[in-house]
């Protein structure tokens, strides 16, 4: 029958989908993911729309599927380096990175408590710091905590490994290698936010106020840098006027060229997290058009109606800052009025765009990938199937969708041959 055996790489929403569909389906199944623990994107997002609930409660029943699921062989802080063979015999080298902590650790955090150096965070877009050793967020999965090499002063220090009574730390953990052989593959490597650096007319990293709409995802989160408050980076203030800045980078031949589908529906549920918090405050959003497909619109009317939301057809063509309050100052055309305006604002938000993994790190194999680095579908190499937001921009619905149709072209390719 086959080589019944699928790698699913990335353990976002569409790689666990893929993982678990195919392992219920009989499928033995070796899921691969980058970070220290699953979840991807998802797990940094505040609240979905339109329920406005948070994400938390889907994960956890993923995971769960994947803890009582035998054929489900799942690693972390692990990269494909090599992929070899064809459709219904692939073998694949596999780097496991060290993560310097064992199978012992039970999550005590005893070792951050004596931890001296620090990092700073990536999972709260470093609007916050961590311990050298750390656990990446309170419901990461697996509950293991990791050393980052880059900031940790290893044995010279040690104090972590004297505060551990579980001999859970080993500082001398180096990088392994394993070869599985597969029938098919899925490439569920997902997306990043596209870098507000980039943006320098917007002044994306230089200044302080001016923040992505992941880093307002973050923000928002109970368990994020400041604890679920929307606060001004430079000095933690109450923000009363913002800004939020659609296609910041996308649908721009100098950036990305797509439309990423959810910016627009996630710039109107952070309307939502700053009325909650600040029932008084202005809030300003430049468009191109606002993209509320379908059920979205009534979402997108509500948004409307609420008090002191102003809407600007037009792409600001610069944003500059205020040295003495570190306020924005934001030009652009109001196609409204047909007048060029400067307005400004306490805190403006990017919505940047949706950046596929491939554009930097392609898949160890022939495949086509279009101008923005998606992979495009009709692999030349039979067997391969890219799923989710490596193969498209979109929501976690359609990335869940995506990955099931991934799962019933990988069946079929162990069974093909």
């Amino acid at each position: 029958m086959g080589n019944k055996s699928v790698l699913v790489v990335g353990g976002g929403m569409s790689g666990i989908t893929a993982a678990v569909e195919a392992a219920e389906a009989g499928c033995e199944v070796f899921l691969v993911e980058k970070n220290s623990y699953l979840g991807g994107r998802v797990a940094q997002i505040n609240q979905y729309f339109p329920k406005m609930c948070p994400p938390n409660c889907g994960l956890e029943i993923n995971f769960q599927r994947i803890k009582k699921n035998p054929k489900i062989n799942f690693f972390t802080l692990a990269e494909v380096e090599s992929i070899s063979g064809e459709e219904g015999n692939f073998n694949v080298t596999i780097k496991l990175n060290p993560r310097f902590v064992n199978e012992n650790c039970t999550g005590c955090n005893k070792c951050t408590e004596v931890c001296p150096a620090e990092r700073d965070d990536d999972f709260n877009c470093g609007l916050s710091k961590t311990k050298a050793i750390y656990l990446a967020h309170p419901f990461a999965f697996p509950m293991k905590y990791i050393i980052d090499a880059n900031a940790c002063q290893g044995d010279s220090c040690g104090k972590c490994v004297e505060a551990c009574k579980y001999n859970a730390i080993d500082l001398k953990m180096e990088p392994q290698t394993m070869t599985v052989n597969v029938g098919s593959i899925i490439w569920a490597a997902g997306w990043k936010p596209y870098d507000i650096g980039k943006l320098s007319n917007y002044g994306g990293g230089r200044f302080e106020n001016v923040i992505s709409n992941i880093m307002m995802e973050r923000m928002a989160a109970l368990t994020g840098p400041t604890q679920g408050k929307i606060l001004r980076p430079s000095d933690n203030g109450e923000p009363k006027n913002i800004a939020f800045v659609q296609c910041a980078g996308s649908r721009d031949e100098h950036h990305l060229k797509t439309c990423s589908s959810v910016c627009c529906m996630a710039t109107l549920k952070q309307v939502n997290y700053v009325r909650e918090q600040y029932p008084d405050a202005n809030i300003t959003i430049y468009f191109m058009d606002i993209r509320a497909m379908g059920k979205h619109e009534d979402y997108y009317q509500k948004v409307l109606e609420e008090k002191n939301v102003k809407l600007i057809k037009g792409k600001p063509s610069e944003i500059k800052e205020v040295p003495e309050t570190k306020n924005l100052l934001v030009l652009a055309e109001n196609q409204f009025t047909q007048e060029v305006e400067t307005l400004e604002y306490d805190l403006v938000v990017l919505a940047t765009g949706m950046e596929p993994a491939t554009a930097e790190d392609k898949v160890p194999a022939q495949l086509n990938y279009d101008v923005d680095g998606f992979v495009i579908a009709g692999p030349p190499t039979p067997g391969i199937y890219a799923a989710g937001c490596t193969r498209k921009p979109g929501d976690v619905a359609s990335s869940v969708q995506d990955a099931t149709a991934a799962v019933l072209k990988a069946i079929q390719s162990t069974v093909r041959r």
